[in-house]
């Protein structure tokens, strides 16, 4: 038997672990279909039909579209970019061939509700002037019922002590008469009649001299009290008058004006959807 040389293991062979050629191979075509799959999920373009009735549908959404609270003009912007974009995606879908009407229709009502919303716009900036002219009436008014009021006061207090003081004098004279009339009647002895007589004459007159006095003040406060109120009236009346106005500006202003001419929008451009599907079902047929 001949002479066999044994074959001497190398040394130096590297023991880490590989994974095989076919196992590589399996898990690099799982994972190019995987991709392969994601790519076509996302080139899936939305038929004519599912693309006109999601633009349908959400044109339909924008126009019945309420906005919560005014400001309203914060809200129109964002409305604007919402319609835009649904249209931007109906137009791009290449199952849709958008022709020259649609086109100037599409143009048309946009630049329409641009405009209004821009009125509106300009109502509300007013309405925001007007809010800042009703709180300033509304000042007015009040400093106009705080001088009314420190008027009459005043005048009630004048009232009250010139009563007072007329009160206090008729009071002293009717005692003095009193007192007279009772030295008349022959209480008291030693004064002449004639004396008595005068005394009491004088002192009746000055009587009513006061009483006069009285009534010639209590009409004459009732005059000026009476005129204060009318000078309170002639000045708060316009202002009052202003702040009714004002108050129903804004009040009117609480109602979204916008969202009627926004359906109008979206109805016309839905009415300019349908009428381009159906040219182009026409061209289809053809």
């Amino acid at each position: 038997m001949g002479f066999q040389p044994r074959i001497k293991s190398r040394r130096n062979i590297n023991h880490e672990f590989t994974k095989p050629l076919r196992e590589k191979g399996k898990n690099k075509a799982r994972r190019d279909g995987r991709e392969g799959k994601s790519k076509k999920e996302q080139t899936i373009i939305p038929s004519a039909v599912e693309i006109s009735d999601g633009t349908l549908r959400r044109l339909h959404t924008l126009g019945s579209q309420k906005f919560g609270s005014s400001p309203f003009s914060d809200h129109f912007n964002r409305w604007l970019m919402n319609v835009k974009a649904v249209l931007s995606e109906f137009e791009s879908n290449p199952n849709i061939k958008i022709d020259e009407q649609f086109d100037q229709e599409r143009s048309q009502v946009l630049s329409l509700v641009k405009q209004q919303l821009e009125n509106i716009c300009s109502i509300e900036t007013f309405l925001g002037q007007e809010a800042r002219n009703l709180a300033d009436s509304k000042r007015n008014l009040e400093q106009i019922k705080m001088d009314y009021l420190t008027t009459a006061k005043e005048v009630e207090v004048k009232r009250a002590r010139e009563i007072s003081r007329l009160t206090k004098n008729m009071r002293h004279l009717k005692n003095e008469q009193d007192q007279v009339i009772r030295t008349k009647t022959g209480i008291f002895r030693g004064i002449s009649r004639k004396t008595v007589e005068k005394k009491e004459a004088e002192i009746t007159q000055k009587l009513t001299a006061e009483q006069r006095e009285f009534e010639l003040a209590t009409l004459n406060f009732k005059a000026i009290k009476q005129k204060i109120r009318d000078e309170y009236e002639r000045r708060s009346r316009p202002v009052f008058n202003e702040i009714t106005s004002f108050q129903k500006k804004l009040d009117d202003g609480e109602t979204d004006i916008s969202l009627e001419d926004r359906w109008f929008a979206c109805e016309a451009l839905i009415d300019a959807v349908n009428s381009l599907l159906q040219r182009n079902s026409a061209l289809s047929s053809s």
